[in-house]
């Protein structure tokens, strides 16, 4: 009697697509790292060594006229939320939600990482390149110096994180691009927020994106690398 045919082994040809996807992230990934870091040297070259502040003034110039008192209350609130008054205790609260709801410590461990070592950076980075606030705020000053700006590096590293876990672990498609476009919208709007309120000049936020990209990246890089080893 005639055997049944072996149903055909799909095995390899599941291993390649799966290397395939993921050298395809890997690649996404580091091409988002290497424009973010030549991004960042060529704001860095443009504006601080050959003080050339063409791109501020004519962004300053766009804004200018859509400046109304709605707008500016809209853009204090995104502002605040990008700000230390929110972001503090945020992220304790997370790391506690972590910590003792979940009962996930490796993962408070890495909110506590990413959030301290951001902030460290992005103090450092400020003090190294020493640029002063805009000299005219729109409504109330900000203190400290500009470039890059905090609020924007923060809010990269803040909800970019929420969209890597968003990317992850929800698998909802419709769900998870809704997620992923709310959050990025709070970061451009948090960096709109601080040029719109002349407390930053663009290329500060600019910067603050670069480098929070390269931050958050190189963060959970190192992370995953701890982790596969334990």
């Amino acid at each position: 009697m005639e055997q049944p045919a072996a149903p055909p082994d799909n095995t390899g040809s599941e291993e390649m697509q799966r290397s395939f996807r993921l050298f395809s992230k890997g690649f996404l990934v580091a091409m988002l790292v290497f424009v973010s870091l030549i991004s960042f040297f060529v704001l860095v070259k443009l504006i601080l060594i050959d003080e050339n502040e063409a791109f501020d003034r004519e962004i300053y110039s766009l804004i200018e006229p859509h400046t109304n008192e709605t707008t500016s209350r809209i853009m204090v609130i995104y502002s605040w939320i990008g700000g230390t008054r929110f972001m503090l205790p945020a992220n304790i609260l997370l790391i506690c939600y972590c910590l003792f709801i979940r009962k996930d410590r490796w993962q408070s461990i890495k909110l506590g990482v990413i959030a301290l070592s951001s902030v460290c950076v992005m103090h450092l980075l400020k003090l190294v390149f020493n640029r002063s606030r805009p000299l005219v705020p729109l409504l109330d000053p900000a203190y400290g110096l500009s470039f890059p700006s905090g609020h924007a590096m923060t809010s990269v590293t803040f909800f970019g994180l929420f969209i890597y876990l968003t990317a992850k672990h929800v698998r909802n498609i419709f769900l998870k691009i809704l997620l992923i476009v709310l959050l990025f919208s709070f970061i451009v709007i948090i960096g709109y927020s601080r040029v719109y309120l002349r407390v930053h000049y663009p290329s500060d936020v600019l910067a603050g994106y670069c480098m929070g990209t390269i931050w958050l990246v190189l963060c959970l890089w190192l992370l995953k690398r701890i982790e596969t080893r334990k």
